[in-house]
């Protein structure tokens, strides 16, 4: 076994074929096919299913492409390291968050403090983003749902209040603050069930045991503005992510008791990586300077 034969498999796993991996590492298929089979004949184990178009990981596979990414996301710790790349100057970070609103006014600030910064953003539910962290495939992570898992470190830096979301040209879109019983009747346009931001809807729609008119469901938050803006119905929404569409307006729900909570999220054994400490600095700094007097409290 060597490290070459456990990197053509590992690439050839992730890239789901020869052909794919080969492009990736700039070599041959043939020469990743000896490395793979070398290794297949000294552990005795078949690692790969070789098909007409592509390859996928057998049970063994699996479990060592589980393995193979560990080592390989250390090696570029190590790599990052013993280049300077963890100085203060540059770095690679990779990112996921459930949403775009709050990571990049983040990493703005911290990549205006690490000129040489290299960033990477991947946008999903929050349920990926932790997926995305527990797979080495990001290193910090900003979600709303906050991790149970106990290899997640998890940072509550960020409360936001509920409102409506409403084209500029509705009757509600005036109003300074609006009401949960209001809302009874109502037709709306909401993210599939799954969402957090729904999730946190409906606790306050229970407690005010209060009924909506009919609901409208689409997948994204940009399918929501569209609905809305197309005049489908009004959507709920957390305050910090209303954004600067100048075809919708914001309007507080005064008594929602149940509010979103953001957290910064990492892998408890890379909290202590210097850019990684150097991001969660920038997440409580960014939440300090962009407080309000009546953002909600814990």
């Amino acid at each position: 076994m060597s490290i070459k034969q456990l990197r053509a498999f590992h690439y050839v796993a992730l890239a789901g074929g020869f052909s794919q991996a080969a492009r990736e590492l700039a070599t041959s298929q043939s020469t990743l096919s000896v490395q793979v089979g070398q290794l297949e004949a000294s552990s005795g184990f078949s690692l790969l299913e070789r098909k007409p178009r592509g390859a996928t990981v057998t049970p063994h596979g699996q479990a060592l492409f589980e393995l193979t990414t560990r080592l390989f996301a250390a090696e570029a710790e190590v790599r990052e390291f013993l280049g300077n790349e963890a100085g203060r100057a540059g770095g690679h970070l990779r990112v996921a968050a459930d949403g775009p609103f709050l990571p990049l006014p983040i990493l703005s600030s911290l990549k205006n403090a690490r000129p040489g910064l290299r960033v990477g953003l991947a946008i999903d539910n929050s349920d990926k983003v932790i997926d995305a962290l527990l797979s080495y495939r990001a290193d910090v992570g900003i979600t709303a749902r906050y991790p149970e898992d106990p290899r997640i470190h998890a940072h509550h830096f960020l409360t936001m209040k509920l409102g409506l979301c409403v084209p500029v040209g509705h009757e509600l879109a005036a109003r300074g603050s609006i009401h949960m019983e209001e809302l009874t009747g109502l037709t709306f346009v909401m993210r599939e069930r799954g969402s957090l931001t729904r999730e946190v809807f409906e606790r306050n729609i229970a407690d005010h045991q209060i009924s909506l008119g009919s609901v409208m469901e689409v997948s994204t938050r940009e399918g929501i503005r569209e609905a809305v803006s197309a005049g489908f119905g009004i959507s709920v929404v957390a305050d910090r992510e209303i954004g600067h569409d100048s075809r919708l307006a914001f309007i507080p729900i005064a008594d929602a008791t149940h509010a979103v909570r953001e957290y910064a999220v990492c892998l408890a054994e890379r909290q202590h990586l210097p850019l990684v400490r150097d991001f969660f600095s920038h997440v409580s700094i960014w939440a300090q300077n962009s407080a309000t007097p009546d953002d909600p409290a814990g």
